[in-house]
């Protein structure tokens, strides 16, 4: 529905004159009530009656008083005025109070691998907040969309909008046991080429794997997978199946290594050098419910135990401010 502003163009601050002179009953009470003059009082209402072409106030040397039509406007408006206070003050506790309801995106991979056991605890934590995910490969648009908050894997700016680097993230060689089982763990990075390789098309990387031990020797390995997938939710799958040594970011194969369903292989050796993203709409402020879920999701992978830093980022400032926290992670 369109507010029809044609419909009134009085000041909100003369409205609220008028009605506090009806409520106290005297302009001298209405003046000290508002810290105004008497004279900026008078001057308010009769301002709003010219605007609204109506007498409002029956005025006498000893009194005021509001007219029948002045009555009937104040009975309107109070409620008004009381329905916009409270509509300010919802606005205002949604900066410091973390409640509503918080609408996210992130990839397939990240949604279904990473954040079920997230948003548990969040939800755990905050009750009181609904969520909503849309788990999609698709770079969703948080303003078109109305999306409180992204979570992105990579390094793609998005002008307009402010980023949080929660981690740097990591990929390694995994194979469950039954593979193992068939075909012994490869003893280093050449006897890959004797292995079947499960890729996501969208790894790290280009058509190489460009592998580092975290010691300071990379070794770039130009291979021909086996599988070729669109995602690294569907390398996991054929992975725990046995079909092959599944490059995978460590976050996403994390439960399964905990269950003892894939084993790391040729460590240390693994990709480095991508990014998880938090992406949420510029401005000085977020609301409460969007920044205690951008803490809580680093807060949950800082059970990795890493130390790191992250950049808050605001695009369209370009103010950077680089914060050392507890809680990097190995993706």
């Amino acid at each position: 529905m369109v507010a029809k502003t044609e419909t009134f163009r009085g000041g909100l601050d003369d409205v609220r004159a008028f009605c506090t002179v009806v409520d106290l009953g005297t302009v001298t009470a209405a003046a000290a009530s508002l810290r105004e003059t008497k004279g900026s009082v008078s001057r308010r209402i009769s301002r709003l009656e010219r605007a609204l072409g109506v007498r409002l106030m029956a005025r006498t040397s000893r009194a005021v008083s509001p007219t029948a039509e002045g009555l009937a406007f104040y009975t309107k408006a109070q409620e008004s005025l009381t329905l916009l206070d409270e509509a300010a003050e919802t606005a205002r506790d949604a900066r410091t109070v973390p409640a509503g309801h918080l609408r996210i995106t992130t990839s397939i991979d990240f949604g279904i691998e990473v954040m079920p056991e997230i948003i548990a605890s969040f939800r755990e934590a905050y009750p009181q907040i609904t969520v909503e995910m849309l788990n999609t490969d698709a770079r969703l648009d948080l303003a078109a969309n109305r999306i409180d908050l992204a979570l992105r894997l990579g390094s793609a700016e998005e002008t307009g909008y402010r980023a949080v680097v929660l981690a740097t993230l990591t990929a390694s060689l995994y194979a469950a046991p039954a593979y193992l089982l068939r075909r012994p763990a490869p003893a280093d990075l050449a006897a890959l080429h004797d292995h079947d390789l499960i890729l996501a098309r969208e790894r790290f990387g280009a058509a190489a794997l460009a592998l580092t031990d975290g010691q300071g020797r990379t070794e770039p390995l130009s291979v021909n997978p086996a599988i070729r997938v669109s995602d690294f939710a569907t390398a996991l799958r054929l992975t725990l199946a046995g079909a092959g040594i599944g490059h995978l970011p460590s976050l996403v194969a994390a439960r399964a290594v905990a269950a003892g369903q894939l084993q790391r292989v040729l460590a240390p050796w693994a990709t480095r050098g991508a990014a998880l993203r938090a992406v949420t709409l510029a401005g000085r402020e977020l609301p409460a419910r969007v920044r205690v879920f951008r803490e809580h999701v680093g807060s949950a992978l800082a059970a990795r135990d890493c130390a790191h830093e992250f950049v808050d980022l605001d695009v369209n400032t370009a103010e950077i401010r680089v914060h050392t926290v507890k809680h990097g992670l190995d993706f």
